[in-house]
């Protein structure tokens, strides 16, 4: 499986200078690369290398590798808003939303992410240093630091591409590593049923509760100061808000990681599979009161199941996603459906039977008991696609990233492959 390494860089300010010029040239010819594109509507490889390679070349001093990066950067953004398009992420055809995607060329941020391959970056791990091209010329000796057991996955299974990051002012090299799987687990005895949720993030069937109360804590006072920030709309206050703007996200990743890592670590040592709900689309089909708009749109459950289905395949754990559907209702001792039994969002008790149990464990048995069906009728160990990303940033990744059970950088990276 493709896992990517996230190191950080340590460049002196000569460095940082080139690489900043360089991610800016870069930008710039893939922003005027993708209005032709747009304009003749040549938007495959080889057929907008005819009409751009000469002039990116000529213009912004890049060299033949980089152009022809720069080139399919921007194909395949054009191919996932393509593909954003057919799905419906961007709207429905005719749509507003839809019209502003469509009718207009991609541009890149000047600080997007640029792909480097081994003959513009080359790595000597032992020392902790790397050489690079730049617009300015190979840039050697710059120093990087990462944790010793991402030195070992870089030495041993580094292959592919790598793109430079910058990041509030720090930069960072994404090494995509070809890590062997381990052997999976053909026939689980068992499954372990997860149940996911807002107030209780994850709520296994052996009674094990993950309570989002810290999470769902940080959030609200994370909105309030940005509310707040943003109504004094001083220099000062902007400065702030930029500062804190990625700190809900990174807190939230790492008890994600957390989570998955302990739900996992139970599965792999028991022996059991891992049961977990097709949320897909759960936001389109749900109808909120204002007040829960926001708590909704930032649960992170996509996330989670992204953390532990590739986590699970790096241990050889079987998964399975079932329906969702009725698993709070349904009494999983007598299979009673009925609304009247999810008592409050803590308690469930069976109007049928008088079973009385913690509505997100009995949730979680209900998951568990499903799988076990799909299980029996051949289901494979899989995942359902990731969301295609809206167009932004790069436009070029179309897989699914995740960072290390550290979670902070540097840290290791998952890549759906």
């Amino acid at each position: 499986m493709k896992l990517t390494v996230q190191v950080k860089l340590l460049p002196t300010p000569g460095q940082a200078a080139a690489l900043e010029a360089t991610l800016r040239a870069c930008n710039e010819a893939a922003s005027w690369a993708g209005g032709v594109a747009f304009e003749k509507d040549v938007k495959r490889n080889f057929a907008l290398r005819e009409h751009t390679y000469d002039q990116i070349k000529a213009r912004w001093g890049l060299g033949a590798q980089a152009a022809q990066h720069v080139i399919k950067k921007v194909c395949d953004a054009y191919a996932t808003l393509k593909a954003n398009l057919k799905a419906g992420n961007v709207g429905r055809p005719g749509s507003k939303r839809y019209r502003k995607a469509n009718e207009k060329p991609i541009v890149f941020r000047p600080g997007g992410a640029q792909p480097y391959d081994d003959r513009m970056l080359s790595w000597q791990t032992a020392e902790r240093r790397i050489s690079i091209w730049t617009v300015s010329g190979r840039v050697k000796d710059v120093a990087f630091t990462a944790a010793p057991e991402q030195l070992a996955t870089l030495a041993l299974y580094r292959k592919g591409e790598s793109d430079l990051v910058c990041r509030d002012g720090m930069w960072f090299l994404l090494a995509t590593c070809e890590v062997p799987e381990a052997e999976p687990n053909a026939e689980p005895h068992d499954f372990l049923g997860i149940d996911l949720g807002i107030v209780n993030i994850a709520t296994t069937s052996d009674g094990a509760i993950m309570a989002g109360r810290e999470l769902n804590r940080m959030r609200i006072r994370e909105r309030a100061l940005r509310t707040k920030l943003q109504r004094k709309n001083t220099p000062s206050a902007k400065r702030r808000a930029r500062k804190r703007r990625r700190k809900e996200a990174r807190r939230a990743r790492e008890i994600n990681h957390k989570i998955a890592k302990r739900v996992v670590a139970e599965a792999e040592r028991t022996g059991r599979g891992i049961a977990l709900e097709d949320l897909t689309g759960i936001r389109e089909r749900v109808r909120l009161r204002k007040p829960q708009r926001a708590t909704h749109s930032s649960w992170s459950f996509a996330q989670l199941g992204q953390f532990i289905a590739y986590k699970a395949r790096r241990a050889g754990v079987a998964v399975v996603y079932v329906d969702p559907a009725y698993t709070s209702r349904t009494c999983a001792e007598c299979g009673h459906i009925d609304k009247a039994n999810r008592v409050s969002q803590a308690w469930f008790a069976c109007r049928n039977c008088g079973f009385v149990d913690h509505a997100d464990r009995n949730g979680s048995r209900n998951i568990r008991a499903r799988a076990r069906q799909l299980w029996r009728r051949g289901a494979p160990s899989t995942a359902p696609a990731p969301p295609l990303k809206p167009k932004g940033g790069t436009g070029r990744k179309r897989h699914v990233t995740a960072s290390d059970d550290r979670c902070a950088s540097p840290g290791l990276q998952s890549r759906c492959s």
